[in-house]
């Protein structure tokens, strides 16, 4: 088409008219925006009407596309002001998909825009639609990843370490930076005159290497799953020690998904100690309300021989509540 053309740049395409003549219908030539080539087309009745669709391919039917889009149609002479459709969301498969009406006489030259507000892949199975252009959110997650590779190259390498962690089979290099951001009570260790300070070592001889190391990876957010589950109760110690809050409420959930009757006694002990209701109450519930404190009978005595007093009244009222005469 040599009176006509289409440019694009971004997300703009714009299709430059320069004689629509005595013709009622043109349509541009193919053009490429996100993964699809489209069209635009004018046909000229008693309206202008112009469509826009994707060319028809193996891809635009396999992935059809759902446009959010803003059409702007103008005279190239005249001074008269454009017209700019409302902003269009629509499945578009074919030129019969969408129709927007221009009430106009212009004729000559034209230029209309069409400008992709987002592009989304159409699932057909009831799925939700995919952009194809990164969102806030992905660029989140990219930018969350990235950090998340330097700070596991910060640990692994010791990369400016200025803090020893000394432990029971070992040491191990930090920052003072970091730990301070995620506790308070390592702040205070190097805002005062300690001999944290002084020193700049940390002593936790009451965690093994390997569970110290799972410490500072939690807290360098590059912890393992694996490495979190085995590691637990010892993470639980230190976050209740350290006052690092949310490790301390996700040992607690973690705890709660696999209470059985070889640890539960363990578990309710473990809630006491460090004041974890939730972990305490489904503890409780699992030997009283699902019967399970049958199947504990061998341990129950040396528990009982060990267990605070207050938590064995605990859970005389819990026996109380469950087998309450009706």
């Amino acid at each position: 088409m040599a009176d006509s053309r289409v440019e694009t740049i971004s997300r703009l395409a714009q299709w430059r008219i320069d004689n629509f003549g005595p013709c009622n219908y043109k349509k541009s030539d193919p053009f490429k925006v996100g993964i699809w080539n489209w069209h635009l087309s004018i046909e000229k009745n008693r309206y202008l009407y112009i469509r826009l669709f994707p060319e028809p391919s193996r891809v635009s039917r396999e992935q059809p596309p759902i446009a959010r889009f803003v059409l702007r149609f103008s005279n190239t002479v005249g001074g008269r002001r454009p017209y700019i459709s409302p902003i269009h969301d629509r499945l578009l498969r074919t030129g019969e998909d969408f129709m927007w009406p221009v009430d106009t006489t212009f004729h000559g030259r034209f230029i209309i825009d069409v400008e992709f507000l987002d592009l989304k892949i159409y699932s057909p199975n009831g799925g939700e639609a995919c952009s194809i252009w990164p969102s806030d959110g992905l660029m989140q997650s990219i930018s969350t990843q990235s950090t998340l590779r330097c700070l596991s190259r910060m640990l692994d390498e010791a990369i400016h370490a200025d803090v020893t962690i000394s432990t029971a089979e070992g040491n191990l290099r930090a920052h003072r930076a970091i730990l301070s951001a995620s506790s308070s009570v390592f702040r205070s260790m190097f805002h005062h005159d300690l001999k944290e300070k002084e020193s700049s070592t940390i002593h936790i001889e009451d965690m093994s290497r390997e569970s110290c190391v799972a410490l500072l990876s939690y807290l360098y957010g590059t912890i393992k799953q694996e490495d979190f589950w085995k590691h637990r109760l010892a993470l639980l110690g230190a976050a209740n020690k350290y006052d690092i809050t949310d490790l301390k409420d996700a040992c607690e959930e973690s705890l709660l998904e696999d209470i059985n009757s070889g640890n539960v006694l363990e578990r309710l002990q473990e809630a006491w100690l460090y004041q974890l209701n939730k972990l305490k109450k489904g503890c409780l519930m699992y030997l009283f309300e699902f019967g399970k404190i049958y199947d504990v009978r061998d341990e129950i005595n040396s528990f009982f021989r060990h267990a605070d007093r207050d938590l064995m009244l605990e859970m005389f009222q819990e026996v109380l509540t469950v087998w309450k005469p009706v």
